[in-house]
């Protein structure tokens, strides 16, 4: 049949162990968790995981998170935009925001 896989192994038993995603979005999962322990976060975002989508893509799920929270990441971001840590490799700043109009509500 034209669906049967190719590799000798049926579709029931494929693993998220296999997959270049699941791995990707660990790694980006680690990568956050770090910098959000490093900024005293770590507490603040308990749904934080790995995990892919019905398409084998991986996928960083944050979760919710309170406003105090959601305005202390907005801050670090602020940040690292004026520290020059967003700026294309060609040198340019990306356009900017209306994050700009909450700037000292922190």
């Amino acid at each position: 049949m034209r669906n049967d896989p190719t590799d000798g192994r049926d579709a029931a038993a494929w693993s998220p162990l296999d997959s270049e995603g699941w791995y990707a979005a660990r790694n980006a999962t680690t990568a956050l968790r770090d910098a959000l322990v490093r900024a005293g976060l770590e507490k603040d975002f308990p749904y934080l995981r790995a995990e892919l989508n019905a398409f084998g893509h991986g996928l960083v799920e944050l979760g919710r998170v309170s406003p105090e929270t959601a305005e202390r990441l907005a801050e670090l971001l602020r940040l690292a935009l004026a520290s020059g840590f967003g700026r294309g490799r060609d040198g340019v700043d990306p356009a900017p925001t209306n994050a700009d109009e909450h700037k000292g509500r922190i």
